[in-house]
C-alpha cells in the first residue's frame, strides 16, 4: 500500500486554540469548527465504506480534542486522533499540496537521510527528522497510529532555507537514486521559504510559522 505525502503552512496558535477549547471560540473560529465537523463525518463515512474501524469514530475523536482529553483506549484510537487533529490542521492552513507518493516513505526517507548524513548535512536538518518527527512542543500527546499512519510532521518555517541550502550544497554527489526526489523537496522548502519571508515582511496579520506535513 502505498502512502502519499503533503504539506501546508499555518500559524501553530491557530491550530491550537481549538485544542481543549471546551467551546472557548470566537464567532470566525466557531463557523471553522462547523466546517471540521462537516470534514470529520465525511473522513468517517469514507473509512465506513471501506469498512475501516479504528475503535473511536473520527468525530469522536475531533470532540476529544476540543475537550482536551484523549482519553479513548481502543487500540487503533491513535489513528482517529491523528486524523481529526489533520483536519484541524487543514481548517486553519493554506490549501495543501502533494509532495508525493511513496511505497514505502519512513524507508525510502530513512536512506536519504543515511546519504545526507554520510555527505554532512547536520541531524537537524534531516528530512525524516521533520516528516516523520510529529507534532511540535506544546502540542498534546496523542496516542501513536498503528502501523506509523496516518502521521503528522512538521518544520519550523524559518528552517527550511538553512535545509534547502545544505541539502543544495551536496546535491551533485548524492547517489543517483535519491538526486531527484532531494531535489524537488529543496525547492519546495525554498519556495515556502520565500513566500514566508514576503508575507512575513510584507502582509500585515501574517504570522503562519510552521510547516505541516500529512501522511497517509
Amino acid at each position: 500500500m502505498s502512502h502519499g505525502i503533503c504539506y501546508s503552512t499555518a500559524d501553530q496558535a491557530d491550530v491550537l486554540a481549538f485544542l481543549g477549547s471546551n467551546g472557548n471560540l470566537t464567532a470566525d473560529q466557531q463557523s471553522r469548527l462547523e466546517s471540521m465537523r462537516d470534514s470529520a463525518r465525511a473522513r468517517q463515512t469514507g473509512l465506513d465504506h471501506q469498512e475501516v474501524d479504528w475503535g473511536l469514530t473520527v468525530p469522536e475523536a475531533l470532540d476529544h480534542l476540543l475537550a482536551g482529553r484523549m482519553s479513548s483506549e481502543a487500540e487503533r484510537a491513535g489513528n482517529a486522533y491523528h486524523a481529526a487533529l489533520q483536519i484541524v490542521i487543514d481548517h486553519n492552513a493554506c490549501d495543501p499540496y502533494t509532495l508525493g507518493t511513496y511505497a514505502d516513505p519512513s524507508r525510502f526517507f530513512g536512506l536519504v537521510d543515511e546519504e545526507l548524513r554520510r555527505l554532512g548535512v547536520p541531524g537537524d536538518l534531516l528530512p525524516g527528522g521533520y516528516l516523520f518527527g510529529g507534532l511540535p512542543d506544546g502540542f498534546p500527546g496523542i496516542p501513536r497510529p498503528v502501523d506509523g499512519y496516518p502521521a503528522i510532521g512538521h518544520l519550523p518555517l524559518d528552517r527550511a532555507k538553512p535545509a534547502a541550502d545544505a541539502y543544495g550544497d551536496v546535491l551533485a554527489r548524492m547517489a543517483p537514486d535519491f538526486w531527484v526526489d532531494v531535489q524537488e523537496l529543496m525547492e519546495i522548502l525554498e519556495f515556502e521559504h520565500e513566500q514566508w519571508w514576503y508575507s512575513k515582511h510584507r502582509a500585515d496579520g501574517y504570522t503562519q510559522d510552521t510547516l505541516f506535513f500529512s501522511l497517509t
